[in-house]
């Protein structure tokens, strides 16, 4: 008995600005509930407080990232042992508590139950702070990308008010070269003052590689506008100011995804997963961030089905069979999956041999590539399982002895 009242469960409901703590003991009795400000001096109380409930605390999360960092960090410093409730599993375990309203105090006394009844919470370790700054690189770098296309698509809008026979000839969100140009030359006129011998001469200083093709381009697009547009000036010089943003962030992208490729290869998981086809370093670490702890999923379906990819039954009286996508379910994960299976099928090997015969049996495009997304789950489940990379054939089996 003096065993179990040395015993006690956390369950903290994270939030931004303050976090719900409830302690319950061994028998499911709430031994405290508290509002716990996301603060240093607040946390350390609330740690010395369990403390002297219990001597054997185990604590657990809902939120594995940057509202919990201050939380998590504290705990790991007082040698607390704390274990991850994903939202998935909360969801499915506050369905078995009375009463149909949502709160901090009940969602934190859930996760405390959680953590007290189930004994396969993974416990947050060294590998989840790294996961957890995998997040925060693909979300910058996510934010990155979303800037790059807004400025493309600015620039490319100014372009065609002022110079459109140039908007044209290439395409600037592929062409380093073309955007280099319009650093130092927006307008037909200057275009055609350099000329082509002294514009490939330019270029060629500032490594763009073609400098001679992308100088000829440019200098036959000037040649086909001989007017001078409203306000072409203007625009011109915030064309060049916007390419020399993009240039400028180009380079941070690519230097992020150096982060992120050299995080990503510590996950000891990592190199099962970019063995696959259609996984890179930055789907990969996509993969891991929203996706949690893979550990946390009993099987390839449970995987699938919160990615959203296991159709569930909508059956109502004689209607039987009828299948549509849950309600409920990782976005990210699902795009995750989708975008890997759309790039794997894009070569030659199994992966676009499985999407051609779902599409020469009447399946969409979008149709086959979920159907391919939810085949490599299990291949990706079973290659984890067994902690071996993908090839091409099956593994040869071992014959009896």
């Amino acid at each position: 008995m003096k065993h179990d009242r040395d015993r006690a469960w956390v369950g903290i409901d994270v939030g931004k600005a303050h976090h719900w703590a409830c302690v319950v003991d061994a028998g499911g009795a709430t031994l405290l509930s508290v509002k716990v400000a996301n603060d240093e001096a607040a946390i350390g109380e609330l740690i010395s407080a369990v403390g002297a409930l219990a001597a054997q605390p185990v604590w657990a999360v809902d939120i594995i990232g940057t509202p919990s960092a201050l939380l998590l960090a504290l705990l790991a410093q007082a040698g607390q042992s704390v274990h991850y409730a994903s939202g998935r599993i909360v969801a499915a375990m506050s369905a078995a508590f009375s009463g149909e309203g949502k709160t901090d105090t009940k969602d934190a006394f859930v996760i405390a139950e959680t953590a007290r009844l189930r004994r396969d919470l993974p416990v947050i370790g060294p590998g989840t702070d790294l996961v957890r700054n995998l997040a925060v690189l693909t979300g910058h770098r996510s934010d990155l990308i979303a800037d790059r296309v807004r400025m493309l698509n600015r620039l490319r809008d100014l372009m065609t008010s002022v110079f459109p026979s140039l908007e044209r000839e290439f395409d600037y969100s592929a062409c380093k070269g073309a955007l280099v140009l319009l650093t130092g030359y927006a307008s037909p006129d200057r275009i055609r003052r350099a000329g082509q011998s002294r514009l490939t001469g330019w270029l060629r200083a500032r490594k763009v590689r073609n400098a001679a093709g992308v100088a000829a381009r440019a200098v036959t697009a000037a040649k086909a506008q001989s007017i001078t547009l409203p306000g072409q000036d203007v625009t011109a010089s915030i064309i060049s100011e916007l390419a020399t943003s993009l240039v400028a962030l180009d380079e941070r992208v690519k230097t992020l995804d150096a982060q992120i490729r050299e995080l990503f290869a510590q996950h000891p998981q990592a190199a099962v997963i970019e063995s696959m086809p259609g996984f890179g370093p930055f789907l990969g670490a996509s993969l891991l961030v929203s996706a949690g702890d893979l550990r946390a999923f009993p099987s390839a379906g449970h995987l699938a089905a919160a990615a959203g990819l296991v159709p569930v039954p909508n059956d109502s009286g004689r209607r039987t069979g009828n299948l549509h996508r849950p309600l409920r379910y990782s976005r990210p994960l699902r795009h995750v999956f989708y975008l890997s299976a759309q790039t794997s099928m894009m070569r030659a090997g199994p992966n676009r041999d499985y999407y051609l015969k779902k599409r020469s049996r009447g399946a969409t495009h979008s149709q086959a590539v979920i159907a391919l997304a939810r085949r490599r789950i299990d291949v990706l489940w079973a290659l984890l399982r067994e902690n071996r990379t993908w090839t091409p054939a099956p593994p040869p089996t071992a014959l009896a002895a």
